[in-house]
């Protein structure tokens, strides 16, 4: 088949096409890697220059073109829907694939449109809970788009749910979760890790990488921190992303916050690490995003305590005293206690991308008789 596939350019403070990274290049990249014709085309919203690529690819072929938009106005989003429509018009694909955010997923669904063909819609997370949901149509072109797909791909059963249930999506709904590279992710020397991020030897490291947000759950972290440290003396916090400026790490000489770390060095850290925490809150965000640190930490064979949200109790099931009430210092203070005193390993990691993929490509090529148009 001739695929496309459209998203944004940067993803998770990554360049998803020269970084080739995460869920966005693994899921075009697989499907080229079975035999596939793939085009993805990205929208940039930095500084990146407009350019093309072409990777290579065991099987099929897999070509990259990247525009500029710069700020979301009109003007531009115009040119940018008529580039893409002309590009996809010179490809002629047998599918449309929208992902990463509201409007990739909007654009794909007008494009497929246009060119007569069945669109897939693939959401890593709940859409809505992003920033861009505030422009005012937004939220309805996401529903309108969802709708009319003829696949619908969420990272997990909960936001599938969602999809199914409230945007009342016609087309088949399946979950496929994301999953990590185990070539960069596994379990490394402990103490070969701390000294490579100048960690103390001999403390009890608990610690986390991501947005360190306030709106994330971060503050219940430092406050679960701030009560147990005293009682534990060879307690030290590590903290690695960008921080919240209206809530910034704690001043502490057992606080130690690397700052933005990039991938291989997040596995570093995941191996140095005694314990990991996943924070999160009881808002849409929360219920329905994956978690990716998650299996990040899980593959490193991290284990860790994570807030008692949306796809984290199934995830540890087997360990439910590793879950914490979000939002609740006490209940974290418990879980971490209790996870530092009876360790458990941490859950496994789902299959690999390739045969995650295959289940992908499998819907895809079933969805033509289930296209809506």
């Amino acid at each position: 088949m001739r695929i496309a596939f459209l998203c944004k350019r940067r993803y998770m403070g990554k360049d998803v096409v020269l970084d080739r990274y995460g869920r966005l290049y693994e899921i075009p990249w697989q499907l080229a890697a079975r035999g596939h014709e793939v085009l993805g085309l990205c929208l940039s919203y930095h500084a990146d220059a407009d350019a093309a690529w072409q990777h290579e690819s065991p099987a099929g072929s897999l070509r990259w073109r990247s525009r500029r938009v710069g700020g979301l106005r009109l003007p531009r989003l115009a040119s940018a829907a008529a580039w893409m429509l002309g590009e996809l018009r010179d490809f002629a694909p047998e599918r449309v694939i929208g992902a990463s955010d509201i409007l990739h997923v909007a654009l794909a669904a007008r494009c497929a449109r246009r060119l007569r063909v069945p669109f897939a819609a693939d959401l890593y997370d709940d859409f809505e809970s992003f920033g861009m949901a505030r422009i005012p149509g937004a939220r309805r072109a996401l529903r309108s788009a969802v709708r009319e797909a003829a696949l619908v791909s969420c990272t997990s059963e909960a936001l599938a749910a969602h999809v199914r249930d409230d945007y009342r999506a016609h087309g088949r709904v399946v979950s496929l979760p994301s999953t990590v590279d185990l070539q960069v992710f596994r379990a490394g020397d402990r103490a070969a890790s701390r000294g490579a991020l100048g960690l103390p030897a001999d403390a009890l490291l608990v610690g986390t990488a991501g947005h360190l947000a306030a709106d994330r759950g971060i503050a219940t972290v430092y406050e679960g921190f701030r009560r147990l440290r005293e009682a534990c003396p060879r307690l030290h916090l590590v903290l690695a992303g960008p921080a919240d400026a209206a809530l910034p790490p704690p001043r502490d000489e057992r606080v130690h916050y690397l700052g933005r770390l990039d991938h291989a060095q997040v596995a570093t850290l995941f191996s140095a690490l005694d314990l990991g925490v996943i924070y999160l809150r009881d808002t849409p965000f929360g219920r329905y995003c994956f978690p990716q640190k998650a299996y990040e930490m899980a593959a490193c064979g991290l284990p860790f305590i994570a807030a008692d949200v949306g796809a984290m109790r199934p995830l540890l099931a087997a360990t439910p005293g590793h879950l914490y009430t979000a939002d609740d210092t006490q209940s974290l203070v418990r879980a971490m206690r209790h996870a530092l005193e009876h360790p458990a390993p941490p859950p496994p990691v789902p299959q690999d991308w390739s045969a995650l993929v295959a289940t992908l490509d499998a819907e895809l090529a079933a969805c033509a008789a289930a296209d809506p148009r």
